[in-house]
This record gives structure tokens, C-alpha cells and sequence, in this order.
């Protein structure tokens, strides 16, 4: 038996991994977790395997390092795919380990972390293979919602492979020498005679701003790995801890007056949401996921006082802030990680409808935009929302409105809260007054005018009470933050049930 259980596959394999600019399975876990907090499981583990000359291949630990370490002193469950042994391929004792360090994870509530880079089932070993990947897939499910779970794709993940880190939480991707497919290049082009490569079919680039499957890319491994634990800071350990709360000297009574001004006068003009979301939050504690996908939507990580919240909101400078079907399946997944998980939501809304034409209606927006409404309907976490300038029609309703169980509902002055635009709304209203006026532009200004004056403005919402206050933009932080500790011994429940049936 060749015991290389420090070294993985040997000293060449272990070369030829740093050729190509990735770090080794155990100088990923040193480098992951606090200094010398790892505590190893399984390291004396080898495969079962005797056929197709594999008896006398064995290795210590079987291409999958596991066990337990903090990062930032909390516990942490790690497994750490060896692609220099058999080119991390997954073998049956292999797939127990990860198990077995699952299993373990869930008893004692922390988070599991999954370093990825395999080159898919151990052929030699067939079904059991097989199998392996089913036990794997079967936890990640039971663990949804009870553990964070977080994946990063450090080299090759295919296959079957795949659908691990898809069923977990946030999947981080490192550019240039990890991809994600379910089928190659090479059958791609044999089924669709496409002619693709690996990186442009399922490189980082690639599932970072066009399928939505990668909610993080990191330019190496040692970024990626600062970036996990980054984002392991604004998770709590379980379903039934509050997020980490983290002290700042950031006052809660800041006012940052630049937002006084941010919306601009004129309500087809543009503005960056992300500047509305960095003058109010506690200063560079915002994190944003999936930055490069769906980008008229905006959510994150960021902290109100200290404490950790998820942030929604709607991106005026990306096709006007409105929801689609890729914007609405990224807010519904973010808002129903954040309610599974005790995070607060604070909701930023600019948004002048959801998208129309063909292409969305035959792909089914009906369908995917319900899923952010349910995801707001269900939520039972604090849900605060701003609404900044446009909240027109349905997605007025979609956007953690009060109508949908939100708790605090905030306007700014330059709120627009209506069925549709001016415009369009006298278009409809007015047609026959405006087509018989001898002067129909005069008209139809004068009477988009009066809409204006009637709902461009949060006061008719106010007065019915689905808005709380209108405030000053530049006091908008000191309020969240105040209505976040009033919300914070919140408790809601929603009608028992063994699960509810989201519009998949």
C-alpha cells in the first residue's frame, strides 16, 4: 500500500497540481480554516476496490480529505476533493466519508463547506459509485434548510457530480481552472454539433453571469477560499442560531446626505441601487451574490447596527429595476435561504413592472415571478422595505409590501406608488377625452400632470397605511436600524404543514 496520506497522490501529482495554479486538498483545508484548528476523520480510509488492477492502488484517505476546524473560532464540517489521487474520482468508502462527516454536521449544527475538484465516479467501481453520489445528494437535501451549505468548484465537477453543488446553498467558482457541466464539449458536439470549450460551456465566467448556477467567482483558490469565509460571517451555524452579530463604530444615527438627492428628477433617468444600499448600511459590510446574473435585480449580505440582514433590491440602472424570469428565481431563492436561516430582509424597491413580451410570457414569467411572491409571502423573518421612486403594478405587491405580511414599510419622498406610469395609465384613462380635444398633446400632458400629482407621491399610500412613514433618504439607516431591534424578538409562524408548493 502506498501511504501518501500527506502528500495525496505523491510528489509529482502534487507538482502538476501547482502547475496548473491550483493548491492541493490539504493546503486548501490549512489555508480555509483557522490556524491549526483541523481535526482530520477518515485519514486511514482506502477503497474496496480489487478489480481492473486496483488492489495495489491505494491510497490513505481515498482522494477526499474530511473533518472539522473554525473559521473565526466557529465550527466548521469540511470535505476536500483530491484530485491527485485517481483525479478526485469518487469511490464507495469515499462517499462514506463525506456521509459520515454529513451526518455528523447535522447532529451538531455547523455549517458544511465543500471543497470540489473531481473528475466525477470512480469507473472502477461501477454503481457503487453510483450510489455514493445518491447518499451524497440525499444529504444535501435533508441538511437544506437545517445547515448552511456552501460548495466551491476549485477544478473539474461533472456529471452527476453536479447536482451536489447545485442543491446547496451558494456555489463559488474559481476562474480559469474549474467548470461545471452535465455534459462535455465533446457531447455537446456530438448530440448538438456545437463546437464549445469546457471554459466557455461551464467555466466560471460562464455560470457566474449566464445560467445563474455559480453565485461567486474568485480569480484562485486562496481568493475563493478568503471569500468562503467571508461569507461564513454573516451565517449563523443553524436553523435555530441567530446570524453572528458583529459591533461597529459606524453611528446607527449617520446620515449620509448624498442620498438626499440620488434619484434623479426625472423618472426615466437611472441611478445605481447599489449606491442607496452602501450609503445606508454599516460601511463595507455589504456582500453582494450572484453580482454578475440577473442584474437588474441586486441582493446580498450586509449589516444594520451590527446585525447581519439580506438586502433585495430592485436595479434601476439594469433595464430599468424590473423583474423577469431570471431576476425573480435569483430573489426568490435569496429570500427563502434568508427566511430558512433567521436573516432579516430589507427590501429596496424601484421597480416599474415585470417584463413584457413574448419571449418571457412563452418561458413562463407568470410562473417564475410567482416564486418571489411566494417566497415574500412565506417569509416569517423581519421584512423592512424602502420604496425609493417607482412601485408600480403587481410588482408593487411582489415586493415585500405590507399587503404580504411586511413589517415596516418606509417611502421616500420621490415614492411612485400606482397601477402603472402616468402615461400609460392616462393612455387608457383618457383615450376618448384625449383623441377629441383639439389640442390631444396639450391634453394629455395637462392630465398625465394631475396623475402625477395624485399617485407620483407616497402620501395616498400612506394614507391607507400601507406605507408607515415617509422619510428623509439620509435618514433611512437610522430608521432600519431602529425598526431591526424593535423587530427583533419577532415571532411569526406560518399554518402547519409538511411543506408548502412553491410554483417550480
Amino acid at each position: 500500500m502506498r501511504a501518501l496520506s500527506l502528500e495525496g497522490g505523491g510528489a509529482d501529482a502534487v507538482a502538476r497540481q501547482h502547475e496548473k495554479g491550483k493548491l492541493t486538498a490539504r493546503e486548501r483545508v490549512d489555508l480555509f480554516l483557522d490556524e491549526g484548528s483541523f481535526v482530520e476523520s477518515g485519514a486511514f480510509v482506502t477503497h474496496r476496490c480489487s478489480d481492473f488492477g486496483m488492489a495495489e492502488k491505494r491510497f490513505l484517505g481515498d482522494g477526499v480529505v474530511t473533518g472539522h476546524g473554525t473559521v473565526d473560532g466557529r465550527t466548521v464540517y469540511v470535505f476536500s476533493q483530491d484530485f491527485t489521487v485517481f483525479g478526485g474520482s469518487l469511490s464507495g468508502a469515499y462517499a462514506e466519508k463525506i456521509c459520515r462527516l454529513m451526518d455528523q454536521a447535522m447532529k451538531v449544527g455547523a455549517p458544511i463547506v465543500g471543497l470540489n475538484d473531481s473528475g466525477g465516479a470512480r469507473i472502477q467501481e461501477g454503481v457503487v459509485s453510483l450510489g455514493g453520489y445518491a447518499e451524497i445528494f440525499l444529504r444535501n437535501t435533508l441538511a437544506s434548510g437545517v445547515v448552511p451549505q456552501i460548495s466551491a468548484v476549485m477544478g473539474p465537477c461533472a456529471g452527476g457530480a453536479v447536482y451536489s453543488p447545485a442543491i446547496t446553498d451558494f456555489v463559488a467558482m474559481v476562474e480559469g481552472t474549474s467548470y461545471m457541466f452535465v455534459t462535455g464539449p465533446n457531447v455537446v458536439k456530438t448530440v448538438t454539433h456545437e463546437n464549445v470549450t469546457s471554459e466557455d460551456l461551464g467555466g466560471a465566467a460562464a455560470h457566474a453571469a449566464k445560467s445563474g448556477v455559480s453565485h461567486f467567482t474568485a480569480a484562485n483558490d486562496s481568493a475563493c477560499l478568503a471569500l468562503l469565509r467571508r461569507l461564513l460571517s454573516y451565517l449563523p451555524s443553524n436553523n435555530a442560531e441567530d446570524p453572528p452579530f458583529r459591533a461597529t463604530d459606524d453611528p446607527a444615527d449617520r446620515r449620509d446626505t448624498a442620498l438626499d438627492t440620488l434619484v434623479p428628477p426625472n423618472p426615466d433617468q437611472p441611478y445605481d441601487i447599489r449606491d442607496v444600499v452602501r450609503g445606508v448600511v454599516d460601511r463595507g459590510s455589504f456582500l453582494e451574490v450572484h453580482e454578475s446574473w440577473a442584474q437588474n435585480l441586486v441582493v446580498g449580505f450586509a449589516r444594520l447596527g451590527g446585525r447581519v440582514v439580506g438586502v433585495v433590491a430592485n436595479q434601476p440602472a439594469v433595464l430599468a429595476g424590473v423583474l423577469d424570469i431570471d431576476a425573480s428565481v435569483k430573489g426568490a431563492r435569496f429570500v427563502r435561504f434568508c427566511d430558512a436561516f433567521n436573516v432579516p430582509l430589507v427590501t429596496f424597491e424601484d421597480v416599474p413592472g415585470f417584463l413584457p413580451g413574448t419571449d418571457q410570457e412563452w418561458h413562463g414569467i407568470i410562473r417564475h415571478g410567482a416564486k418571489l411572491l411566494y417566497a415574500f409571502c412565506e417569509a416569517t423573518v423581519p421584512k423592512l422595505t424602502v420604496i425609493t421612486r417607482k412601485a408600480y403594478g403587481g410588482a408593487y405587491d411582489v415586493m415585500s409590501s405590507k399587503h404580504i405580511r411586511g413589517d415596516v414599510n418606509l417611502a421616500w419622498p420621490t415614492a411612485e406608488i400606482a397601477v402603472m406610469g402616468a402615461k400609460g395609465a392616462v393612455e387608457i384613462i383618457f383615450k376618448r377625452e384625449i383623441a377629441s380635444s383639439s389640442d390631444p398633446k396639450a391634453t394629455e400632458a395637462r392630465l398625465v400632470a394631475d396623475y402625477r400629482e395624485k399617485f407620483a407621491n407616497p402620501w395616498d399610500a400612506a394614507a391607507h397605511g400601507y406605507v408607515d412613514d415617509v422619510v428623509e433618504p439620509s435618514r433611512t439607516r437610522e430608521r432600519l436600524i431602529r425598526s431591526l431591534e424593535a423587530l427583533r424578538t419577532k415571532r411569526e409562524r406560518n399554518p402547519p404543514r409538511k411543506h408548502g408548493n412553491i410554483p417550480l
